[in-house]
């Protein structure tokens, strides 16, 4: 199987306001749905961790055609610094990153798709793994940017 090249990515913004308030917006998994494309909502599995590493939390996607929940463990929770999980716990990395500037908080915001999600998709899909990771990916390239853009416009109003 042909597999497409992109496994990792990322793109920051420069935002006015701190890292830590930035911070405090991002790791807050319950407004997610305010910012991201896809996933429509999150909360948190047990309260009682919520926010810290090794915290679990289940978010909805709903895309025209499907919709789908999937659990992510936080694997860094650095206030005004990182805040990052992974799907299922090894399939795909998301994160955001935050350093301070002069002028605000440069925002970053990462995702990779590890090699056991392209295994899971490989078992899952067989040959049609290529075409289900292909959409997975340029979903991801397209949804970073539009991220950003409104975390940015929600944090500066």
């Amino acid at each position: 199987m042909s597999q497409p090249s992109i496994r990792h990515h990322q793109e920051s913004v420069t935002v006015h306001a701190s890292a830590e308030a930035l911070y405090d917006l991002v790791s807050d998994i319950t407004r997610t749905g305010e910012w991201s494309p896809v996933c429509t909502s999150c909360w948190w599995d047990d309260d009682d961790s919520a926010g810290q590493p090794g915290a679990w939390f289940t978010g909805r996607n709903e895309l025209p055609d499907r919709t789908w929940e999937t659990r992510s463990l936080v694997v860094a929770a650095e206030r005004g610094r990182e805040f990052a999980w992974v799907v299922g716990g090894h399939y795909v990395r998301w994160g955001f990153t935050l350093t301070p500037t002069d002028h605000g908080t440069v925002l970053g915001e990462s995702w990779d798709f590890l090699p056991a999600g392209i295994a899971m998709f490989e078992g899952k899909y067989g040959e049609a793994a290529p075409g289900q990771i292909a959409e997975r990916t340029q979903q991801a390239l397209d949804g970073i940017p539009q991220t950003l853009a409104a975390i940015k416009r929600i944090a500066e109003s």
